[in-house]
């Protein structure tokens, strides 16, 4: 009987991750929301395409609005939520760009790139709710879409 070569494989190893763990998206088990996250990209991705940049965030607010709309994308605009601070409502509230699927907050920007007081923002929206993922998007950069995926 000939021999088969022997095939080399791969030994599947689990990490324990530490705060100082740095992973690659190939290394990553599950994006929460993935399925969601995708098709409010995607929607994203044809206003760009469309739309190009340039424009003032109320253009791309529009335009999304509409593309969820044809798409199918449940999502409520600007919708106005209640702050607390040590337990007592504040007066004050914020109204998120969007929400979607009634879990993700999405916050759009048109400026020439994102910065850290951006994402900033959104992790601050997550924390005063009880949302665990926020796609900020910005329409003003060139020559591509420009995007960040916040997670708590």
């Amino acid at each position: 009987m000939p021999m088969m070569p022997m095939m080399k494989t791969k030994k599947l190893v689990t990490v324990q991750p530490t705060k100082n763990t740095k992973f690659t998206k190939y290394q990553m088990s599950e994006l929460i929301f993935k399925e969601e996250s995708y098709e409010i990209m995607g929607a994203c991705f044809n206003v760009y395409k469309t739309m190009g940049c340039g424009f003032l965030e109320s253009v791309y607010q529009e335009c999304l609005e509409i593309e969820f709309e044809y798409q199918g994308i449940p999502f409520s605009s600007q919708k106005e939520l209640k702050l607390a601070y040590r337990k007592i409502v504040l007066k004050q509230t914020y109204k998120p760009d969007f929400i979607s699927f009634d879990r993700i907050i999405i916050e759009i920007k048109a400026t020439s790139k994102l910065i850290k007081e951006h994402e900033a923002q959104v992790i601050n929206y997550l924390n005063a709710t009880e949302f665990k993922l926020g796609i900020l998007v910005n329409f003003g950069h060139y020559p591509k879409l420009e995007y960040k995926r916040l997670v708590l």
